[in-house]
């Protein structure tokens, strides 16, 4: 049996077949490598590489290992190393218009391959194609997914949804590989390129953040106004806005204390007054607030709040104000979350 031993000092060695025998190292080790990322001249050249070894002796194979090593440890800073992959590096900070125009130039593009702009789109666009194309159109792009990104898309899509997309899956076994690719390049076209919109922000949540700040009176002739031409829309913007009345049955008895720290105790007095002499909603967001604090605090609150009188409704209306505005941003910064009306309408069921 002819064995053939390559050993030759590591300087002697070209660096194709360097690189050819640490891929193997790595392989022959478990790891994972994303071959298919270098040009197919590469990719084949590499194949050569590896079919001209067959048995290298201990010595060559821990020089090389030494060499590659001590590469690793010199290098302080990688880069995407090819045109296309700084084009996906920096899409996100060019000008839309750009990147639009960058992305077309891709090599992969140019070749026919439209499936890297499919797999590099956010989780909404890919559930927006879940939604809105055909079963065999779904199964063929949840196939050319990476592993872990399928499966978090599979998770959020509806249950029979996704049982029928599996099922799919099971019958793309002799579509065409040309028919991949103009799949691809359908969906690229239409979900390929980024939404560029005026707003961050959607109408509901624009229109609840305004009113929010204005006076009731105001805010409640909007609605009335929306609920006569739209009532869908206007039941959402009243989800949207989030006023003293809603403190009751939205926040949390144990983020109150901290929700309120940022409040100024005459503000926060004259809430609680305010609150405690208004409507039933009203007086249960202020008594919802006395009970979720120290019993010392609520009552020294509750004091000061029956000396105070008759407030006049703009004052009322500020401190009111205030002190849900401390809650939003408490909400806004992530520090506590919201109790949705309708999942608590449902446990209540």
């Amino acid at each position: 049996m002819d064995f053939q031993t390559t050993s030759a000092p590591s300087a002697a060695l070209t660096r194709r077949r360097k690189a050819a025998m640490v891929v193997q190292m790595l392989i022959g080790d478990g790891g994972s490598l994303s071959l298919g990322q270098l040009p197919e001249a590469l990719q084949e050249t590499l194949a050569d590489e590896l079919g001209a070894i067959r048995l290298v002796d201990r010595e060559t194979v821990s020089a090389v290992a030494e060499e590659f090593a001590a590469e690793l440890e010199a290098i302080g800073l990688t880069a995407p190393g090819t045109r296309d992959g700084a084009v996906l590096a920096l899409a996100d900070y060019l000008s839309p218009a750009l990147a639009d125009r960058l992305r077309s130039q891709l090599s992969s593009v140019r070749n026919g391959d439209h499936w890297p702009t499919i797999a590099a789109l956010d989780n909404e666009r890919l559930l927006a194609i879940m939604q809105a194309e055909s079963i065999e159109v779904c199964a063929v792009t949840l196939s050319k997914l990476p592993v872990s990104k399928a499966a978090e898309i599979l998770s959020k899509t509806p249950g029979e949804h996704a049982r029928r997309i599996t099922y799919a899956m099971s019958l793309t076994a002799g579509i065409s590989p040309d028919a991949v690719r103009r799949i691809g390049a359908a969906l690229a076209q239409d979900y390929g390129r980024p939404r560029h919109l005026a707003f961050e922000k959607a109408p509901v949540q624009r229109l609840g953040a305004i009113l929010n700040s204005t006076p009731t009176d105001t805010r409640e002739d909007v609605l009335a106004g929306l609920g006569s031409k739209d009532p869908v829309f206007a039941s959402d913007v009243r989800k949207a806005i989030f006023t003293f009345k809603d403190i009751a049955p939205r926040v949390k008895p144990t983020d109150i204390p901290n929700c309120i720290r940022s409040v100024d105790a005459e503000v926060l007095t004259t809430a609680i007054a305010a609150g405690l002499a208004g409507d039933d909603a009203l007086v249960a967001s202020a008594e919802f607030i006395l009970s979720s604090v120290s019993q010392r605090m609520a009552g020294q609150l509750r004091e000061d709040a029956e000396e105070r009188g008759r407030i006049k409704k703009s004052d009322a209306e500020a401190a009111m104000a205030a002190v849900t505005k401390a809650i939003r941003e408490m909400v806004d910064g992530g520090v506590i979350t919201l109790i949705d009306p309708e999942e608590a309408g449902e446990e209540e069921a």
